[in-house]
């Protein structure tokens, strides 16, 4: 199941507040790219019929049908990435295996977050 570090959910809750989004749930998204690797992307968002629904932390999650296989034992958190330079990566399995910044490097994807959709190519936004 699709998961959050309690830094993403705050980093989370901050963004919703500061671009009043605080009714709209936060959409996560993943699609395999042509060459095979997954690119990720998030913004606030109306729910959907179809749409998975979570509450994680107190914010509310959703995942469109094409995203929730690949979002499985997915974990979505908020880190240093650089002294100073912060942005939300997406791990697979447990966020201690990518939660540092010596671990992106490892097969931990990465995708930044603003008022919209983003998606990352193993690289920070």
């Amino acid at each position: 199941m699709f998961s959050l570090t309690p830094a993403a959910a705050k980093q989370i809750q901050q963004a919703a507040s500061t671009s009043d989004a605080t009714d709209l749930a936060l959409r996560i998204a993943a699609k395999v790219d042509s060459d095979g690797s997954l690119q990720y992307g998030m913004g606030f968002d109306e729910p959907k019929d179809e749409d998975m629904r979570l509450d994680l932390a107190g914010i509310a999650v959703v995942i469109g049908g094409e995203s929730q296989q690949l979002l499985d034992d997915t974990v979505l958190d908020f880190v240093e990435l650089t002294p100073g330079e912060f942005n939300f990566i997406f791990s697979e399995g447990s966020a201690a295996a990518c939660g540092t910044s010596e671990s992106t490097a490892g097969g931990c994807g990465s995708g930044g977050c603003g008022s919209g959709a983003c998606g990352s190519k193993g690289r920070a936004h």
